[in-house]
């Protein structure tokens, strides 16, 4: 796999880019929460696409992904911000993609080492 060639990985880089600005763009940096959920969870998509952007062979960017995914899923429940429905809405969507984006790679590699060992 070439380094910086997986769409994955770069819509990664743009979800986390985008949780970044949900709270400038809702008007939520006035809910602690909410917006320092929303910087952090995007800072650290961001970081780990990238490294799962240069470093394509190393799985565990990819559970790392998939966990922070996991943890900006939960984010609204557990720091108490569901009712504040646009961040919460925004968490919840960028951490299933994220989830999702994550298991198509290692689904799909898992899949070409399984065909590979049988030729």
């Amino acid at each position: 796999m070439q380094k910086w060639n997986r769409w994955q990985d770069w819509t990664n880089v743009v979800l986390g880019v985008i949780l970044f600005v949900t709270p400038f763009v809702f008007g939520a940096t006035g809910n602690t929460a909410a917006a320092y959920t929303a910087y952090i969870g995007g800072v650290l998509l961001v970081i780990v696409g990238l490294f799962d952007l240069a470093n394509p062979e190393n799985q565990a960017g990819e559970w790392a992904e998939a966990l922070l995914g996991v943890l900006v899923f939960i984010s609204p429940w557990v720091l108490g911000f569901p009712g504040l429905t646009t961040m919460a809405w925004s968490a919840w969507i960028i951490g299933v993609l994220s989830v999702v984006l994550a298991a198509s790679v290692l689904f799909a590699e898992r899949n070409h080492q399984t065909m590979a060992a049988q030729h």
